[in-house]
């Protein structure tokens, strides 16, 4: 019974059928009839009936009938992370834009850049400045500074408040970084009040140091000297050293070096830990 039913399997007369009228015909060297005839008739249009409905379920499902179904969790090639980034980098900008690079952020807004930015750091891993330091190489464009909410230039040396006890306001920040000479400049823009009628001074100030890694993702910078070069209508002014302050007149809080660990680096974001735990936010200029 078992060979004639596969014979009829295999036999294409035996699957033939239309659409709207299957039948089913025996092979004529088959001697087949009475019980026999109708129950493997019965086994026949069973199969056809499976074999129908497996057809228009892999048509609609788009899976194939021969290979497999993929898995449901598979991930392309590259992995989600380099899909996901950009979405998170993405959501980190909006978090921060409006804020004039957190100067005018509220103590939600501080927390809402800190979580975009953890997600990033999270998805991207952690950093590696020995395989990675060519990536530091540029001028970076600060867009948010945690440490700026408090009305300072943060750090461990913030420097002067900006707009409350002098007449300052603080422009574009960059950080220019050299990995072959190891020069690491801040750059600040500041627009310095003066009594009318005389229009206010422009000046950029160039904060310049030297870095050296002390870690897998930390940095040390060392102060060397500042710059300033008046720009706007007194851009012909030459640029002015200033003298920096002996050891024993400057106070201990002011010290000549500082650290900071990169937190998430790529061709054009960075994210930092400052000395006081303050969060930046750069974007390649």
């Amino acid at each position: 019974m078992a060979s004639v039913a596969g014979s009829l399997q295999r036999n294409p007369v035996f699957g033939s059928h239309s659409s709207s009228n299957p039948t089913w015909a025996l092979p004529a060297s088959l001697n087949v009839q009475g019980p026999e005839l109708r129950r493997i008739s019965a086994i026949g249009r069973l199969s056809q009936r499976r074999s129908s409905s497996l057809i228009v379920r892999s048509a609609v499902e788009g899976v194939s009938v021969t290979d497999p179904p993929p898995p449901e969790d598979s991930a392309p090639v590259g992995g989600s992370k380099s899909e996901t980034l950009p979405s998170l980098k993405l959501k980190l900008l909006s978090a921060v834009s409006g804020l004039n690079r957190g100067l005018a952020a509220s103590e939600e807004d501080l927390q809402k850049a800190d979580a975009a930015a953890k997600e990033i750091e999270a998805a991207g891993g952690p950093v590696d400045l020995s395989v990675d330091i060519d990536k530091l190489q540029g001028r970076w464009k600060l867009i948010y500074s945690s440490a700026f909410s408090s009305r300072t230039l943060g750090g461990s040396r913030p420097g002067p408040p900006t707009g409350r006890l002098l007449p300052i306001t603080l422009g574009q920040v960059f950080q220019r970084i050299d990995v072959l000479s190891r020069d690491f400049d801040n750059i600040v823009e500041l627009e310095l009040g003066a009594p009318w009628p005389l229009p206010p001074a422009e000046v950029t100030a160039t904060l310049a140091h030297k870095f050296e890694l002390i870690g897998s993702a930390k940095i040390k910078i060392n102060f060397e000297k500042t710059t300033v070069k008046t720009t706007g209508n007194l851009a012909q002014l030459p640029p002015l050293e200033i003298p920096r302050l002996p050891d024993s007149l400057r106070p201990p809080s002011n010290t000549r070096s500082g650290e900071f660990e990169v937190t998430y680096l790529d061709s054009d974001m960075r994210i930092t830990q400052g000395d006081r735990g303050e969060l930046r936010v750069f974007v390649i200029a």
